[in-house]
């Protein structure tokens, strides 16, 4: 768990983006936002898809940095 929760948090966090203004763009509740910030839970894969959708009606320079983030950089070797 938290691969999704250290993406998100980063994100909202350098770009100024609350958890209240996701989760309203999200049309779900802060308290979910919430969990997965503090990697208490991990989103399904269709939430993951509504998070990015709705950081790209935010910022979409976010939603970018959100999928780097999570999915990694391409080509990068893992050790």
């Amino acid at each position: 768990m938290g691969k999704v929760g250290k993406a998100l948090k980063q994100v909202l966090e350098t770009y100024g983006i609350t958890q209240n203004r996701l989760a309203v763009v999200m049309e779900t509740r802060r308290s979910n936002v919430g969990r997965w910030y503090h990697e208490q839970i991990d989103p399904t894969g269709d939430t993951i898809a509504d998070i990015v959708v709705a950081l790209r009606k935010i910022e979409p320079a976010a939603a970018e940095e959100f999928i780097r983030l999570y999915l990694g950089v391409v080509g990068e070797e893992k050790e």
